[in-house]
């Protein structure tokens, strides 16, 4: 039976699971706002090893959330993940963050859209249907009134993230869900996404691979005062 090391940093979200095919064996999260991932990770991770008995070498992967999400938080958490794998010589699984968010509820109507906050009214965007199968490509999109009409048109639209939270006050349609207690991906809803993939063998060249930033990094300059 397989051991997994999940982790999830591309929000302010630390969040650390082990686990096998059948049964969580470790998971903590930490939500902060000051992004202390490089702090919080580690420990995390060892804390997981030391409460499922085990150690990084007795891994067989190690799926790391790979973005869209904060710049910060993707560099920790793929150079942790990609650390592990080179020491220990185990498989990197890589997961968008927004396919993490749609796992975080079930429907049996309509579509779920995963939301993550991109600064003022952007957000990072993908739809999903009630099999959690993508069914439109994740973008970086400014909200307004006539965001996501054609699937409000068509039926239950659940929004889930915290993206979501810029959505609430200009999309007033009937159809439209909101989830308020689902902000940030988590480790644990990583696990069915996460064994799926190792059986399917998709897994990341571990020297290569770099996180889905969707935008790229721009750097600003503090404000003379």
């Amino acid at each position: 039976m397989a051991l997994r090391l999940y982790i999830e940093t591309a929000t302010t979200n630390c969040s650390v699971c082990i686990a096998d095919d059948e049964e969580i064996l470790y998971f903590k999260e930490e939500n902060d706002k000051n992004y202390s991932h490089s702090e919080k990770l580690h420990v995390f991770i060892k804390e997981a090893c030391e409460t499922a008995k085990i150690t990084p070498n007795d891994l067989d992967a190690v799926v790391v959330g790979k973005g869209p999400g904060s710049y910060t938080g993707l560099r920790i958490g793929v150079s942790t993940a990609k650390g592990l794998c080179f020491a220990s010589d185990i498989s990197l699984i890589a997961i968008e963050t927004l396919d993490i968010l749609a796992q975080s509820i079930n429907i049996t109507e309509g579509v779920i859209i995963s939301l993550l906050d991109a600064r003022r009214m952007e957000v990072y965007a993908a739809v999903f249907n009630t099999s959690y199968e993508q069914v439109r490509e994740t973008k970086a999109e400014i909200i307004a009134e006539d965001s996501f009409a054609a699937y409000l048109a068509q039926g239950k639209v659940y929004f889930v993230g915290n993206g979501a939270e810029k959505c609430k006050d200009v999309i007033t349609h009937e159809n439209a869900v909101f989830f308020d207690e689902i902000y940030f991906p988590s480790a644990k809803h990583m696990i069915s996404l996460g064994i799926d993939k190792h059986h399917k063998n998709e897994t990341e060249d571990v020297a290569y691979f770099e996180p889905y930033y969707l935008k790229d990094f721009v750097v600003t300059k503090p404000k003379k005062k």
